[in-house]
């Protein structure tokens, strides 16, 4: 599972702070924070026809879904955090 060899460093130390399940977590949420840093960046560059000052549909549509993603995630934290 190359993932768990890119992000060995990070996953020891949320693991040792929180534990395997919520420190495994913890890293999906920053890799999801990171993508949803470029998504922004190339937002910038592909503004919208249609709306001027937005980015391109296509672009809002997968900063939505991280979004979303991200906000389950940090629910599934809480849950496991209250148990």
């Amino acid at each position: 599972m190359p993932v768990f060899d890119e992000k060995r460093a990070e996953l020891e130390h949320y693991e040792t702070m929180m534990g395997v399940p919520r420190g495994r977590l913890a890293v999906t949420l920053d890799a999801i924070t990171d993508a949803m840093s470029l998504v922004g960046q190339h937002g910038i560059y592909c503004q919208s026809q249609r709306q001027a000052g937005k980015p391109a549909m296509d672009i809002q549509i997968v900063m939505k879904s991280l979004t979303d993603a991200k906000e389950l995630i940090q629910s599934v934290m809480e849950e496991l955090k209250k148990n």
